[in-house]
């Protein structure tokens, strides 16, 4: 019976009490030779906060007793650097800091956080400090002055851990609702009190007593507003040496996939099933451009191995909850000017968002500024947020960003759902009609409702041009469903991509679901000679009949009879397929064919 670790960043816990752990402790050398003051970014659970809990196992001088227990059986412990052991080890996280009241409450918050950590180093090195620490606790900047003091008198250096240091900023780009803006920029401003805190992190950094900083977080937005007081940190969140030092690669995921299927007396392929839904779901991150192995998202591989093991088959829900807030991300960028349009664009991956290079040095005050967010600053915000991902280059050396995953596309549809169905009513009414579908293949209310209720909300200058693209988002956001399908757009087949395909997931294959391929045509208006009102009121027949429509409807026929072979050869013939050929006239009809 294997133990997973899910939900723990304890390190020593972790290790001594032998839970499933893959060797991440041979990049510790490399950590040590990329620079003494290091920032790290990824997105939320991550595992950012484990990485740092082995960084202060290792080198905490009060573990060294500890270190052949800990790391003896690792990669660090069979070659070992000098530096193992060797420094005091300060931590802070400031995810523990609530963002909630006044700036003067905050203030407070924040020294009554701080003087805590000092309180905490203070009794652990007791037997190692030769002068005691002085709390001041009006002023937490004081008391981190006497820390450094009591650290000088010794042999050993500080290394400090900072964990979430972008909590506050994280917190206003939510759109906390009491969270005020002027509150953060005076915590970031002339002697606010986190600028004043690196500003003395620096100094301690040149003056001996500080040796060595790791810094944690989600994006860069905050290290604009904090240059001046701290802009001595590398980082190195982009380069390809730390693409996995968080999270997991898929041939570590093999053995313990072989392993469960093993325990659970399930026939040999279904570990390559297992495997399958997993990098469907949750695959797919490149932290570099130059990435040749994706990283599995840690938390939800956990989450699924954890539910794998109890019940010997894949949850039905591939969203962890703990990481479905994340569609607040998603949420908030609505908001902005070109989010909406940004959304789509991301959605539909045809071509892939496009930036010549990441923004890595953007303020709050700038996230705040509609008039100088484009294109750019917005995908790459929504990478750092682990919403969209690194894909390469194109062929004119712009970075690629697309979704990562099936588990993080819904959280693409989930936003426009909220934009597009946004009363009740409407759900429920979408809702029996999708059930409809899945069930009896029924699509003309799906059809319906897209002409009457869609096609006027998408009409409009929040929107990339319409095109067939604009039709597949309309649909996906109606039918997606990662409980009974794994959906996907542009799916390859044999070398050719059928436009959406709806394949009931192996644990659902036992109910009445069929399984969908769909292709999209899209034909302006002025290409069929008509106006808009003459359209709406021909009936689907006498719009068959037209030529426009007839050839591109003949078109996406022949195109799905060849799709349709080729995934019932890709599936062994399994499938209850039902196949759509779809062409939309303007934004004002839909006519299809079942072929």
């Amino acid at each position: 019976m294997l133990k997973f670790p899910y939900g723990i960043s304890d390190f020593c816990q972790l290790v001594t009490e032998n839970y499933f752990y893959v060797d991440r402790t041979a990049k510790l050398r490399l950590i040590e030779e990329a620079g003494k003051q290091i920032l790290f970014l990824r997105p939320r659970r991550f595992g950012k906060s484990l990485l740092l809990s082995m960084l202060e196992n290792y080198y905490d001088v009060a573990k060294a007793g500890e270190f052949e227990r800990l790391f003896g059986h690792l990669a660090i412990g069979v070659n070992p650097t000098p530096k193992h052991n060797q420094y005091f080890i300060l931590k802070w996280d400031f995810s523990n800091v609530s963002p909630e009241g006044d700036i003067h409450q905050i203030r407070q918050a924040l020294h009554r956080y701080l003087n805590a950590r000092i309180e905490r180093f203070a009794a652990d090195y007791q037997l190692l400090l030769h002068t005691p620490i002085k709390i001041d606790v009006a002023d937490a900047q004081a008391s981190f002055q006497s820390l450094l003091n009591a650290v000088r008198q010794t042999p050993y250096r500080l290394y400090l851990l900072i964990d979430e240091y972008d909590s506050f900023a994280n917190e206003l780009m939510m759109g906390t609702a009491s969270y005020d803006p002027s509150r953060y920029q005076t915590l970031l401003s002339g002697e606010g009190a986190l600028k004043v805190l690196f500003k003395a992190v620096k100094s301690a950094s040149g003056d001996g007593s500080l040796e060595r900083v790791f810094i944690t977080g989600v994006s860069p937005v905050m290290l604009t507003d904090l240059t001046s007081s701290y802009n001595v940190a590398k980082n190195i969140y982009l380069e390809p040496e730390f693409n996995d030092l968080c999270g997991f690669v898929e041939a570590e995921l093999q053995s313990v996939l072989e392993q469960l299927v093993t325990n659970c007396q399930l026939p040999p392929e279904t570990v390559a099933e297992a495997l399958a839904t997993m990098r469907t779901f949750y695959n797919g991150y490149g932290f570099n451009t130059m990435t040749t192995q994706w990283v599995y998202n840690p938390t939800l591989t956990l989450y699924f191995l954890e539910h794998f093991q109890k019940y010997c088959q894949a949850p039905e829900r591939m969203l962890d909850n703990n990481l479905a807030m994340d569609r607040g991300k998603l949420a908030y960028l609505t908001t902005l000017p070109q989010g909406k349009a940004l959304i789509v664009a991301a959605l539909t991956q045809d071509p892939p968002v496009t930036v010549p290079q990441l923004e890595d040095r953007f303020g709050v005050a700038a996230m705040l500024n509609a008039s100088i967010q484009n294109t750019k600053f917005l995908a790459s915000l929504l990478y750092y947020l682990g919403v969209l991902t690194l894909a390469g280059r194109n062929t004119f050396g712009q970075l690629q960003l697309v979704i990562p995953n099936l588990v993080v596309r819904k959280l693409y549809v989930e936003c426009l759902q909220e934009l597009f169905l946004p009363e009740i009513s409407t759900q429920d009414a979408v809702a029996t009609a999708v059930q409809r579908f899945y069930q009896t293949g029924e699509f003309q209310p799906l059809c319906d409702f897209v002409e009457q209720r869609l096609f006027s909300v998408f009409d409009n200058r929040d929107y990339p041009p319409a095109n067939e693209l604009t039709v597949k988002t309309l649909f996906l956001t109606l039918l997606f469903n990662d409980t009974f399908y794994i959906m996907d757009s542009e799916t390859a087949l044999e070398r050719r991509y059928a436009d959406l395909t709806m394949i009931v997931r192996p644990t659902m294959r036992q109910y009445q679901l069929l399984d969908v391929l769909i292709e999209f045509k899209y034909i302006k208006l002025e290409e069929v000679k008509r106006a808009g009102k003459d359209v709406k009121v021909m009936s689907a027949d006498t719009l068959k009949q037209l030529p426009a429509v007839k050839q591109q409807l003949s078109q996406a026929v022949t195109q799905l009879q060849d799709y349709r072979d080729r995934l019932q050869r890709a599936y062994q013939g399994q499938l209850r397929l039902r196949v759509y050929a779809v062409v939309a006239v303007g934004f004002e009809r839909l006519v299809w064919e079942e072929v």
